[in-house]
């Protein structure tokens, strides 16, 4: 069943219903920023706990500003209520662009918005657990006997949560790809032959996401051609039939 072209919604309709969503992301955000307000220092302790691990027993965080601490443990809240709001952001995101869908993808709303969630932690994860270690590991290798590194507690949380972001949208890849071939948009032979260009968009991206060095950026960039490769089985699989047989009429 088709979604009807005559109940065409007004433009002023689609701010307004804009605004609902964006009214109930940031509800969503407000309530898991209350919620993490009250475990700050232990959400410090967890997301500083790779950095502190690869640092010397003495070795400690600092901050170089009075108010520094404070504003920091704030961000800290706000970033882990982001985190607790991300399914109710991308289920408000979905349901926002619901209406431009037939009715037989809007079932599958419900499978994408927990996907989605599940990609993103497991994203966040990801850079937490495997590349913190090994990047700074290589940032404190640049340490001597007349250097010494003193991280404060700002830019580590601007540093590690720029990555946990990045690392948590990147991981949507093969759910936007398959979503995209499930519409049509996309074939699983448009995207095999543009795989080259992937490649360099890939690498592109992780420079810009990540800090500027080739460590970090070849571990998002890694990532990411395997993100792309499971993203062309996705297609395959769940890709429209037109699609499908566009690929064999091609193959042949």
């Amino acid at each position: 069943m088709k979604k009807n072209e005559d109940e065409k919604i007004p433009f002023t309709g689609h701010l307004e219903e804009l605004r609902k969503r964006l009214v109930a992301c940031f509800i969503a955000i407000g309530i898991g920023f209350v919620i993490s307000y009250g475990f700050k220092e232990k959400l410090f302790d967890i997301l500083s706990h790779p950095l502190i691990s690869a640092m010397g027993a003495d070795d400690k965080l600092i901050f170089t500003g009075l108010p520094e601490a404070f504003f920091t443990y704030l961000k800290v809240a706000l970033l882990s209520g982001l985190m607790l709001a991300a399914p109710v952001i991308l289920y408000q995101f979905w349901v926002f662009v619901a209406p431009g869908l037939y009715q037989k993808e809007r079932r599958l709303l419900v499978p994408i918005v927990f996907l989605s969630s599940v990609f993103f932690v497991g994203g966040a994860l990801f850079g937490y657990f495997i590349v913190f270690p090994f990047g700074f590991k290589f940032f404190l290798g640049f340490a001597s006997e007349t250097i010494q590194p003193l991280p404060s507690m700002k830019e580590y949380l601007s540093f590690s949560a720029k990555l946990l972001l990045a690392f948590g949208l990147v991981f949507e890849l093969p759910l936007i790809i398959t979503f995209l071939a499930k519409l049509g948009l996309v074939s699983v032979d448009f995207l095999k032959k543009n795989r080259k260009y992937a490649l360099i968009l890939f690498f592109a991206g992780s420079a810009i996401l990540t800090p500027p060095d080739v460590v970090t950026q070849i571990m998002m960039a890694v990532p990411l051609m395997l993100l792309y490769e499971i993203s062309i089985i996705g297609a395959r699989v769940f890709g429209k039939e037109k699609a499908k047989e566009s690929d064999k009429v091609v193959s042949e």
